[in-house]
């Protein structure tokens, strides 16, 4: 399915060598390719896979100016008339061309260890859910302090509250009353100490995930290489050198929008002044992405260009992680000892034979496995601690909220009697 992708499509010219003239069309871009089609004829002059592109450079000559050249194999392509400019379409292309390159040399990696294919596709699936359960725990450690504050808060207004409470009854006391003076002093000097220790968490935070972006601002036409940081309380984007171009608070986001699996934009609205709204695409926008539905679950929206993206990938969450833990353990258990009955059960001797012919792991990549499971029962269980704890939270803030609005109700009535 990523393969035919689009990710990006530019109106250009390409240079075609057997008829030795400029043929006006299309350059597309796709995950894993890059592609011309002539405009007059619809034909595909140019398809070729980004693995094998050795160099993409800015040339120009005494007759072709602003010209981008990609070097594949022994054949070099030329482009030129791209339109909206040079930069943007060269920031993109080589963008995507270095990402595929690492990616190529870790599929060269996998390659060089086919022996042990099952024990590597095992491995790499328990660390992707190991990953996302770790940045799931982060989201949600974060949620779990915005709650203690939140309770502080409420504790902090309880205790207003009963200081507003004793004023009025103050106020309703006749004036010869003999304890009035004691009702004026007892609270005052329990509250300031409170504050000091809410805001000290947020230079705590760790980093969930960080992505190299190509970064378009609302106002800017051109295009510029950067990075995007994922903080458990918001986004960061920044440029190469890590400088910090803008920041996003949870509360400040508005939108976000998933046009295709690899571009999103961000959007901040305001009132009587221009929306800031930044672009971002980078080919490892899809690791991005789940975080980010977590996090702003009721403000992402999914573009027709990428509901297919979340259709493949949407499952709820506990039965993705049953499976996955049923999955591992199962064919660990049936791949480490080939001859033994898998969970429990007795099988007949052609079930064995098949076993026996599987492929086999590694003592060490078993030892692994063994510890990635180990690390996300414990994450798992933490995880599911962690939830309870909120949802008792949650209880507590409710009832607090409930308790405030009927002391303040009360107050209000008590204050019009005065007045």
């Amino acid at each position: 399915m990523n393969e035919d992708i689009r990710i990006h499509s530019w109106p250009c010219s390409y240079y075609l060598d057997t008829s030795k003239q400029w043929v006006s069309g299309r350059l597309l871009l796709t995950p894993v390719a890059i592609k011309f089609t002539a405009d007059k004829t619809g034909e595909l002059l140019v398809n070729f896979h980004l693995s094998s592109v050795s160099e993409i450079k800015k040339e120009s000559s005494n007759l072709i100016f602003s010209s981008l050249t990609i070097l594949e194999k022994n054949t070099k392509h030329w482009f030129s008339s791209l339109q909206p400019n040079r930069n943007v379409v060269f920031n993109i292309l080589e963008h995507f061309w270095r990402e595929q390159l690492l990616s190529s040399q870790g599929a060269g990696a996998e390659a060089a260890a086919l022996q042990s294919t099952k024990g590597k596709e095992l491995t790499g699936l328990l660390t992707g859910s190991q990953k996302q359960l770790e940045d799931t725990a982060k989201v949600l450690h974060y949620q779990g302090e915005q709650f203690d504050n939140i309770m502080r808060g409420l504790n902090k207004i309880e205790g207003d509250m009963d200081v507003a409470d004793r004023l009025l009854t103050e106020l309703e006391s006749p004036s010869w009353w003999p304890f009035s003076s004691k009702l004026w002093k007892a609270p005052l000097e329990t509250k300031p100490k409170e504050t000091a220790t809410v805001s000290d968490s947020k230079n705590q935070e760790g980093i969930i995930i960080r992505i190299p972006v190509i970064i378009t601002h609302r106002t800017d036409s051109n295009v510029k290489p950067g990075k995007l940081t994922l903080f458990a309380s918001g986004l960061e984007i920044s440029d190469c050198n890590s400088q910090v171009i803008h920041r996003f608070e949870s509360k400040d986001v508005d939108d976000i929008r998933v046009h295709t699996p690899y571009e999103i934009s961000v959007r901040q609205r305001f009132i009587g002044k221009p929306d800031t709204s930044y672009r971002l695409l980078s080919a490892k926008m899809p690791e991005a992405i789940p975080v980010l539905e977590m996090q702003f679950s009721k403000k992402i929206q999914f573009l027709e260009d990428a509901l297919g993206f979340v259709g493949a990938r949407k499952s709820p969450q506990v039965d993705l992680g049953t499976s996955i833990w049923q999955a591992a353990t199962g064919l660990l258990g049936g791949v480490v000892q080939p001859g033994s009955p898998v969970g429990g059960r007795e099988g007949t001797d052609n079930d064995q034979v098949q076993l026996q012919k599987q492929e086999k792991i590694s003592q060490e990549e078993a030892k692994e496995l063994k510890q990635i499971l180990k690390k996300l029962k414990g994450l798992a269980l933490e995880t599911e601690a962690e939830l309870e704890r909120q949802d008792e939270a949650l209880d507590s803030i409710t009832t607090s909220v409930d308790r405030a609005t009927l002391n303040i109700d009360k107050q209000n009535r008590r204050i019009k009697k005065l007045t």
